[in-house]
C-alpha cells in the first residue's frame, strides 16, 4: 500500500443559466490535497479557503471519507492531509461538491476501495444532492446529467470546450440554502415549458461548441435568475458591460453570488482588464474548462 498522495479536484460551476441542477462544468480552479499516513488523524489548511477552528468530526472532508469507507466496510486510517485551494467558500464555485469528490477520493485510494467512476458519480451526486457540480468535479469539462429516485446518475459528458471563462467574485457568501428559499415552489405550465426549452437549448449549444447561441441561452432563464438576481451584487450591471465588452454570454455561477461570463480565448486578457476596472470590488479570475476531472498522484 502507498503511504503518500496527491488529489487534485476540480472547483465547477452549475447551472449556467437555465440548466437548473443538471449542467455542470469543471474549472481550471483546484481543491488539493497532500495525504500521507500517520498514525492520527491531522487536516492542515494551507490557506484561507476553509474552516480556521473546527472539530474533526465534523470536518467535511473526513466526515465523507468516514462515511465512504464505513460503507464499504473498512476502517478509515488516520492520516495527515493538507488542504489548499483556489475555490472560495459559499461563493457559487463548488466548493463543497470539490470537498465531497476529494473525501469520496481519499477513501478510494487509503482503504483500496477500487471505486468506478460511476461509483463515484453516483456517490457524490447522492451526497450533493444533485448532480451538476458534483459530476463536473469527478469528470472535468462540461456534464449534463440526471439523477434517478435511486441515486443512479447518468451523464453525458464533452471534453474539449475551447472557450474562456470569467467569474466575477463579490466578497461576500451566499448560501445555497438562502438562495433555494426565494425561489417559486411551482410554475405554471406554459412558463415551464418555455424555461425548459431554454435549457434544452442550452444543453444543445454546449455540446455543438455554438458559444454565441450559447451565451444567449445563458441569459433566457426563467427557473432560478430572476428571482435571485435581487440577492446578487451588481447582477445587471455586470451582465451588460460582459455583454458590451464581448462576451457571449453571463449568468450566475451556481447559485450565485459569483457570475461567470463565456467569452472568446481572443478577447480574454482585454476582458479581463476592462472588467477589473469597472467592477474593483470584485475578485476577477480568467479559467478554462478542466479537461481531467479528479486526479491522483
Amino acid at each position: 500500500m502507498r503511504k503518500k498522495w496527491q488529489i487534485s479536484v476540480p472547483g465547477s460551476t452549475a447551472n449556467l443559466g437555465p440548466g437548473f441542477d443538471s449542467i455542470g462544468l469543471g474549472l481550471s480552479l483546484y481543491l488539493k490535497l497532500d495525504v500521507s499516513l500517520q498514525d492520527s488523524w491531522e487536516i492542515i489548511h494551507l490557506d484561507d479557503n476553509g474552516p480556521s477552528e473546527f472539530e474533526l468530526e465534523q470536518h467535511l472532508l473526513y466526515v465523507i471519507a468516514k462515511k465512504i469507507a464505513d460503507q464499504y466496510g473498512k476502517e478509515l486510517p488516520s492520516c495527515r492531509v493538507a488542504l489548499s485551494s483556489e475555490l472560495p467558500l459559499a461563493r457559487g464555485l463548488g466548493s463543497s461538491a470539490a470537498v465531497i469528490v476529494a473525501g469520496i477520493e481519499l477513501a478510494n485510494q487509503i482503504c483500496e476501495l477500487g471505486l468506478t467512476v460511476q461509483e463515484k458519480l453516483n456517490l457524490s451526486s447522492q451526497i450533493e444532492g444533485h448532480p451538476d457540480n458534483a459530476t463536473a468535479s469527478v469528470l472535468g469539462g462540461l456534464t449534463i446529467s440526471s439523477m434517478d429516485e435511486n441515486g443512479m446518475v447518468d451523464t453525458f459528458h464533452v471534453s474539449d470546450i475551447e472557450a474562456s471563462f470569467v467569474v466575477f467574485v463579490p466578497n461576500v457568501e451566499l448560501k445555497t440554502s438562502e438562495s433555494r428559499s426565494v425561489l417559486p415552489e411551482q410554475f405554471e405550465r406554459a412558463y415551464a415549458v418555455h424555461a425548459s426549452a431554454n435549457a434544452n437549448m442550452l444543453a444543445a449549444s454546449l455540446m455543438a461548441r455554438d458559444f454565441e447561441r450559447a451565451g444567449r441561452y445563458m441569459e433566457a432563464d426563467l427557473f432560478h435568475e430572476p428571482f435571485r438576481s435581487t440577492l446578487i451584487p451588481q447582477y445587471a450591471e455586470i451582465r451588460a458591460a460582459a455583454k458590451v465588452y464581448g462576451a457571449y454570454g453571463t449568468a450566475l455561477s451556481g447559485a450565485g453570488p459569483t457570475l461567470i461570463s463565456i467569452i472568446p480565448t481572443t478577447i480574454a486578457e482585454d476582458f479581463v482588464t476592462a472588467m477589473a476596472v469597472k467592477f474593483p470590488e470584485h475578485h476577477i479570475i480568467l479559467t478554462k474548462a478542466d479537461e481531467y476531472g479528479v486526479q491522483v498522484i
